[in-house]
């Protein structure tokens, strides 16, 4: 056994060809570490309401918006900020959603969306795009803060109850199905069925 070690770290200590590879081992543990650490710090950076309204042209649009309603000021002080509805806490869910999420930051570098007609021009195809994102992850975000299982029924008005206990029940919607423009405001529905 120490024959085994010694050989091991003989080859560990053996040049290479200017550093050994117990050297080069280490220096890309340390590297991977930096590199990691990093990655994840910038994504962070990115996952804070500052930078969403900052970036995206969003903070004389939908944050103004947000801003009176439930999710942003309420009687228990518990506040959504734009990632807790928009991006997964999942990781490998919130790594997609950032890389999809590139696509809006072109709508600032190349000014499709930099204004509030533009803006509006292009709220419908947003929200439906974001409402099929909802769809497809059965609200996700939305039961990371409302659960049916914590759901007090005999303190919602009846036609709440009754809806909740429904799709509880059947699991055919999610809350996005009923919840549409819940924090900011709808686009402009004409030739929807159901507005």
């Amino acid at each position: 056994m120490l024959d085994k070690l010694k050989k091991i770290w003989q080859v560990l200590n053996r040049p290479s060809v200017h550093y050994s590879l117990g050297f080069l081992t280490l220096g890309g543990f340390v590297a991977g570490v930096i590199f990691w650490g990093g990655f994840n710090t910038a994504l962070e950076a990115t996952n804070r309401e500052a930078f969403c309204i900052g970036c995206h042209e969003m903070e004389n649009n939908v944050y103004q918006e947000l801003q009176s309603t439930i999710h942003f000021t309420n009687r228990s002080g518990v506040r959504a900020t734009c990632p807790d509805c928009h991006v997964p806490h999942n990781w490998t869910d919130k790594i997609a959603r950032k890389m999809q999420a590139s696509k809006e930051v072109w709508g600032k570098v190349f000014g499709t969306i930099n204004t509030r007609e533009k803006f509006e021009s292009k709220r419908r195809e947003l929200a439906e795009h974001e409402w099929a994102r909802l769809k497809a992850n059965d609200s996700l975000e939305c039961r990371n803060c409302h659960n049916f299982t914590y759901m007090d029924f005999t303190r919602q008005s009846p036609r709440a109850a009754q809806m909740h206990s429904t799709s509880l029940a059947s699991g055919e919607k999610t809350c996005i199905d009923c919840h549409k423009g819940i924090a900011h405001h709808l686009p402009d529905m004409a030739g929807v069925e159901g507005f």
